[in-house]
C-alpha cells in the first residue's frame, strides 16, 4: 500500500509541478487557454489530491507529526517550503509587473526544490 500511495504522490507531484510552469506560459503569453474551465478547476483537483495523498503517506507510515518538534522538523520544514512555493506561485500570476512575476515563478521552483531536498533526506536544511 505504501509504495502504491507514494507512486501515486510522486505522479502528482510531477502533474501539479507540470500544469503550473504550462499554466505560466499560457499567462505569460496571454492565452485564452487559460479562461477554459478545464485549465482552471484541474489544478484545485490535483492539488487537492497531492494533499491527501501526503496525508495518506504519513498515516501509512504510522509517522506522527508534530510540528515545531525534532521528530517533526524536516516534515515541518517541508511543508513550510510548500507554503511558500503556493504563496510565490500566486505571485507568479497576480503580480504587477512582468519582473515581478517571473522573479516569483522562479522562487516558486527554488522552493518546490527545497522541498523535495528535504523530503528525499529527511533533513531540514538546504544542503542536508
Amino acid at each position: 500500500m505504501y509504495i502504491a500511495l507514494k507512486h501515486i504522490h510522486l505522479m502528482l507531484i510531477v502533474i501539479s509541478v507540470s500544469l503550473f510552469v504550462f499554466r505560466f506560459v499560457l499567462n505569460w503569453k496571454a492565452s485564452p487557454l487559460l479562461k477554459k474551465k478545464p485549465l482552471r478547476i484541474a489544478p484545485h483537483a490535483i492539488d487537492t489530491l497531492l494533499l491527501l495523498s501526503g496525508i495518506g503517506l504519513i498515516a501509512a507510515t504510522g509517522f506522527v507529526f508534530v510540528p515545531f518538534t525534532e521528530g517533526g522538523a524536516w516534515l515541518t520544514t517541508k511543508l513550510t517550503c510548500v507554503l511558500a512555493y503556493i504563496a510565490l506561485g500566486v505571485f507568479a500570476f497576480r503580480g504587477k509587473n512582468r519582473f515581478f512575476q517571473i522573479f516569483s515563478f522562479f522562487g516558486a521552483l527554488g522552493w518546490l526544490l527545497m522541498a523535495y531536498n528535504i523530503a528525499t533526506t529527511k533533513v531540514p536544511t538546504l544542503f542536508g
